[in-house]
């Protein structure tokens, strides 16, 4: 039957509304943290982790930030660029899953798009004995500043070849990271990667990436 649930991540700031979905033989657990202006409900990111269920990984889509602060967001894009906050918020459903007696022994996976991939270096950052890999799609590394040096899991930057500006973030800050990392081009995808195949080339990789990378438990 597998796991499959909605879930309510309480912090002590917000309470975050996630989608939990993955096989019941799972080796790992994969968090998402999505981009700028975008939600749990993201189809770029619904359809990688649908990929990667089918890799016997579980995964977790959450909003790391509150209907409120969503709406305000919406007229601003400022929370969207507050990695602080979204670290916090990605860093404090880590925990929860720790938590969770059904996923806590599982190793952790982070998925992060365009900001939300900074917050999740921010988090692998503080948090390096339970984030055992990361894969980035179109991120923005470089808003994490210096937690890049702390990021200890394996990292995969996935990038599309016509985002230049993109690629060049990801190029500096990958020789900040003293981690294992890889940095990949998607030949003629754009930032959003919408071309036809280009999403099925970042799933298989970020799928092949962990299940690489994320220890067996024990």
């Amino acid at each position: 039957m597998g796991v499959r649930a909605e879930a309510t991540v309480s912090l002590r700031d917000a309470r975050l509304p996630a989608d939990v979905d993955g096989p019941d033989d799972a080796t790992g657990v994969v968090l998402f943290a999505h981009g700028s202006g975008s939600s749990r409900h993201s189809p770029r990111n619904v359809a990688v982790a649908r990929v990667l269920q089918r890799r016997r990984l579980v995964t977790v889509l959450v909003d790391l930030l509150t209907a409120e602060e969503e709406a305000i967001d919406a007229r601003t894009a400022v929370q969207r660029f507050d990695i602080d906050l979204l670290a916090g918020r990605l860093a404090g459903t880590v925990d929860w899953l720790t938590a969770e007696p059904a996923l806590g022994r599982l190793p952790v996976g982070l998925f992060g798009a365009s900001t939300g991939a900074a917050a999740a270096l921010v988090t692998a950052a503080g948090r390096p004995q339970r984030i055992a890999a990361l894969v980035s799609r179109g991120g923005r590394p470089d808003l994490a500043g210096p937690a890049l040096a702390g990021v200890r899991a394996p990292t995969l930057l996935l990038v599309g070849g016509r985002d230049d500006q993109v690629i060049a973030l990801n190029e500096q800050a990958a020789e900040r990271l003293t981690a294992p990392h890889e940095l990949r081009v998607v030949p003629g995808a754009g930032h959003l990667f919408e071309e036809p195949g280009a999403l099925d080339q970042v799933a298989d990789a970020a799928a092949e990436w962990f299940t690489r990378h994320l220890p067996v438990p024990a």
